[in-house]
């Protein structure tokens, strides 16, 4: 990609918000635009590292041999009524309403209703259990507190996983192994996921989980066991009967053992039981030849949420003020950034013209800003790695620098090329020679 294409400008970066700096800059830079509150529009990076988190998500899920569909967004009051949540979500303002001269739609704040109407009539027999469903999709809700940027949008992209199954057994055993999987993805981006046990609130079922990721920018605070990683929200010290709740629901016997913690809310997971099976009549016949409601499970994780807190995870400082961030290797859709003095325009066109050629997406700042200039606007970019071609620098070598810490070394062209190859296919960090 060539920085003349982005059309990224020069942005002096003032007064930058000190909750949420990193998306801040991502603002004043017009990386990500502001339409109106908790509404958003993505420019290529953000919304490629948005595809890449995605696709993190997706390939673990895939594993478990979950199925990938798409249900709509605009749904019919109708659908919600079969339920019972209209009125709820309607009257507490969290639906968005779209009224017609025919009826009358919601905006899909969450979709538990049109996946059960799915499975209806597709899914017969315990034969064909269990299956699980997900999709990645748009949502709506009509958020009240707008503070954090894309942690409380209107609009938001979100996974949602539901799971069908025949008895409260088999919803359990999978609910602890995608309660794991949520670990794995986690870890693979680079957050610290602390699952906290919640109340199930409007979705319903028997239990469910909130699954914090530490951070600084959170507005939760939280206590955690380092080892087993259950977290309880500090809410529950409030509580008349706390000690009591304490060991009856997570075993703890002495919190002072416990870390303490800011976080946020990245996803939740709910044993849902039989709540929309049963209330929507949709059911399925057992070995027995009998109709059995499906134990149901739903799972999900705010993907533009995710994308925020990942780039208020990975800021770049100096003189204790953020100035940009380094993404991690794992959601970065660019490895390198390509920056060169005049006197070496042609060479850094040809390295250019060779990692394309190769598959391997890098950019190219062809702008004319100075050197300077363009080290910094890499940085507010994200991208980890900064290839320079100075004036004073052998014509077959070239100073690679990791933005992350500014780590340098001088190497030759052709070992430029293997390392950031490297970089793509392990998702491993370079090694300097310091």
């Amino acid at each position: 990609m060539k920085m003349s294409n982005l059309g990224f400008k020069n942005v002096k970066i003032k007064e930058v918000d000190s909750m949420y700096p990193a998306q801040d800059i991502l603002m004043k830079t017009s990386q990500i635009k502001q339409y109106g509150s908790g509404i958003y529009a993505f420019d290529n990076i953000p919304l490629l590292v948005m595809d890449n988190i995605e696709n993190v998500i997706k390939k673990h899920f895939n594993r478990m041999g979950c199925v990938e569909v798409r249900m709509p967004i605009l749904q019919q009051k109708e659908l919600w009524q079969s339920s019972g949540r209209w009125d709820k979500y309607v009257s507490d303002g969290v639906m968005l309403v779209v009224d017609t001269d025919k009826n009358s739609y919601g905006l899909a704040p969450t979709a538990e209703e049109a996946i059960t109407n799915f499975v209806n009539n597709r899914i017969t027999s315990y034969k064909q259990l269990p299956v699980y469903y997900y999709q990645i999709d748009t949502k709506f809700r009509n958020e009240l507190r707008n503070r954090g940027y894309l942690y409380r949008g209107k609009e938001f992209l979100m996974f949602d996983l539901y799971t069908f199954d025949k008895t409260e057994e088999d919803m359990n055993e999978i609910y602890d192994k995608i309660r794991n999987t949520y670990f794995e993805i986690f870890d693979e981006l680079g957050l610290t996921l602390i699952p906290v046990a919640a109340d199930n609130g409007a979705i319903g079922g028997s239990k469910s989980e909130e699954m914090m990721v530490l951070s600084e920018s959170g507005e939760d605070t939280i206590l955690y066991d380092e080892n087993s990683k259950q977290g309880i929200n500090i809410e529950v010290l409030d509580k008349e009967n706390a000690e009591e709740y304490l060991l009856k629901y997570y075993n703890i016997k002495n919190i002072s053992t416990l870390k303490k913690s800011k976080a946020i809310e990245l996803g939740h997971i709910f044993a849902l039981g039989t709540k929309y099976s049963q209330s929507m009549d949709i059911k399925y016949v057992d070995c027995n030849n009998k109709e059995q409601p499906f134990y149901m499970g739903c799972y999900g994780i705010g993907v533009s949420r995710v994308l925020g807190l990942i780039y208020e995870n990975n800021t770049i400082k100096e003189n204790d003020q953020v100035i940009g961030y380094s993404l991690p290797l794992s959601v970065t859709p660019y490895y390198l950034t390509i920056i060169y003095h005049e006197t070496r325009k042609e060479t850094s066109q040809e390295i250019y013209n060779q990692f394309i050629k190769n598959d391997i997406p890098v950019i190219i700042d062809d702008t004319n800003a100075t050197i300077g200039e363009k080290i910094r606007n890499a940085k507010i970019l994200g991208i980890p790695y900064i290839a320079i071609l100075g004036k004073n620098t052998k014509d077959t070598e070239v100073e690679l620098e990791k933005t992350k810490d500014n780590q340098k070394e001088i190497m030759d062209i052709n070992t430029l090329y293997t390392t950031i190859e490297h970089l793509k296919q392990t998702k491993e960090e370079y090694h300097f020679n310091n």
